[in-house]
């Protein structure tokens, strides 16, 4: 029942410039050290689409929280559940004891879709440790989640007072 946006080739130009931005600030951040911006341009994209999404379920009286939801949990859980899990167990394979303890706290905050909150309470996102957090980029996916409880709750309510039933 969900409903596709029309493919623009536009959007994938964009997310090609973030993921090459990216990439090429993880390689060396001297390269572009403006790279990480990507992140960003991802977050805009992902707005603009599940917002354009919702909108037109909504206009189609089509909407539904759970179809919604199970979309998105289809689409992130299985590969999220992979990383976390593979990370953590290797990571006590590898890890000496208080690394991996450290890892195990920031796959527990992961799981939640908290990471961010986690690693904000860290040095910062570009010290030198950060080399050292195998879960580091799942604070961006958290910020999409939360993201993503959020903004349809709050774009229906505005939705629905703009757009009152008529009556009959």
């Amino acid at each position: 029942m969900s409903t596709k946006v029309n493919y623009r080739p536009d959007i994938d130009g964009l997310r090609a410039a973030a993921v090459i931005g990216v990439l090429l600030f993880h390689i060396n951040h001297n390269i572009l050290p403006g790279g990480f911006v990507g992140v960003d341009v991802f977050f805009v994209i992902s707005g603009y689409l599940i917002t354009q999404i919702i909108q037109k379920e909504l206009s189609q009286d089509i909407f539904s929280f759970k179809e919604f939801y199970a979309r998105r949990i289809k689409r992130i859980l299985p590969v999220f559940i992979v990383v976390v899990a593979f990370t953590v167990m290797a990571g006590k394979i590898i890890l000496i004891d208080e690394d991996w303890v450290t890892l195990a706290n920031s796959a527990r905050y992961a799981i939640f879709f908290l990471a961010n909150i986690y690693f904000s309470k860290e040095k910062g996102y570009f010290d030198l440790e950060a080399y050292e957090k195998p879960l580091l980029h799942l604070w961006s996916l958290s910020v999409e989640e939360q993201y993503y409880i959020f903004w349809p709750i709050l774009f229906v309510l505005i939705f629905k007072v703009n757009n009152p039933p008529l009556s009959e």
